[in-house]
């Protein structure tokens, strides 16, 4: 079989690494992988590295959060634009299947490629509810199948087609290093892409009470803006001034840094679904702390493979921090977290899931 991979993006988020995984897995099987993504990337080279010819697709780059009239006029225009680019490609590789892994390429993949298998894989909560509409409309023409996530970013979707047309695949990762031996204190982490979603301003400020009451704390933030305004790590710079804070800067390799925490915390809002790093440290062995987003409920059993916070405070986070600090129950969460990792999570059984539905 082949299959025609679309990207959104060409910088390596979390749904762009679930998608280099899968690619994996599809060759693996012996299936050839064709893909188109906007301009050149990180993305790119690696699908390179790993024998997939990429073309270029017309997708943005759009103004990050809301979306101006001059964001709505380019989308339009790219959208006739990667519709023909599509078709092109469509007609050069003659694929069975065009895979389409995030929102902003399901119109251009309907119109560009209306005669072939879709799928749509949201990675997501779609909104506003106009990127609601925009997907739903073209995947319900299409007859197209998705896969979800979680339940939770299937949601929107379900109002819009029926369920037997949407699947929920967990994400997977690969085993992290186990954390070995750590220095003295509690060394507390974030990690992801820098933006107001993922929390760090949150953070941060939870950074400052906690360091209040549990002196001997230090802190990580790991990432970088990467397709978010760079605005933003400016601003929780100035946060960070006076605590005890590491910036690291974007890292390929996370490993290193998960196994030099004593605990991650994820204050992401609550549109973030399904995130990949709380899979990798479970697989690490290293306790996440988590505002109760309705997708981290899918993922964290609270209080037994991983902590979530109810009120989302700066406040109510560093409580959270603090007393899972001081409990006694890290290891015990840390083990449960693990063996929740093997059962759900791994990057094995997410190709399998996939990769079998990819057939039916």
């Amino acid at each position: 079989m082949t299959i025609l991979f679309l990207d959104q993006f060409n910088q390596p988020g979390g749904a762009q690494q679930c998608l280099l995984d899968l690619i994996a897995g599809v060759l693996e099987r012996g299936w050839k992988a064709v893909a188109m993504l906007p301009g050149e990337g990180v993305l790119g080279e690696k699908l390179r590295r790993m024998g997939v010819e990429v073309f270029s697709v017309a997708c943005g780059p759009y103004a990050s959060g809301y979306k101006t009239a001059s964001d709505v006029a380019l989308f339009l225009r790219d959208v006739w634009t990667a519709a023909r680019q599509i078709a092109a490609c469509r007609k050069k590789c003659e694929p069975d299947l065009v895979y389409v892994n995030g929102p902003r390429l399901v119109p251009a993949a309907m119109l560009g490629a209306w005669q072939v298998r879709m799928v749509f894989h949201c990675h997501s909560l779609l909104t506003p509810r106009y990127l609601e509409w925009l997907t739903a409309i073209p995947l319900r023409l299409t007859k197209a199948r998705v896969v979800a996530s979680s339940h939770f970013v299937a949601s929107p979707l379900l109002r819009h087609l029926s369920a037997r047309s949407l699947t929920v695949i967990y994400n997977g990762v690969s085993q992290v290093d186990q954390c070995g031996p750590r220095g003295t204190g509690f060394r507390i982490g974030i990690v992801g892409r820098l933006a107001p979603e993922k929390g760090q301003d949150m953070f941060l400020q939870a950074a400052r009470i906690l360091k209040e009451r549990v002196p001997e704390c230090s802190f990580v933030v790991c990432g970088a803006p990467l397709f978010s305004d760079p605005s933003y790590e400016t601003a929780i710079k100035r946060l960070a001034e006076g605590l005890p804070v590491e910036f690291t800067g974007w890292r390929d390799d996370i490993a290193p840094v998960l196994a030099s925490l004593d605990l991650l915390a994820v204050p992401s809002a609550p549109v973030d679904a399904t995130p990949r790093v709380i899979m990798q440290a479970l697989s690490a062995q290293l306790p996440v702390v988590a505002f109760a987003n309705d997708g981290f409920r899918e993922l964290i059993d609270d209080g037994k493979t991983g902590f979530l916070v109810e009120i989302r405070t700066a406040e109510a986070l560093a409580e959270r921090i603090e007393h899972a600090l001081k409990n006694g129950s890290l290891q015990c969460v840390a083990h449960a977290g693990y063996r929740e990792w093997q059962a759900r999570f791994s990057v094995a059984a997410y190709q399998a899931n996939v990769i079998h539905f990819l057939e039916r």
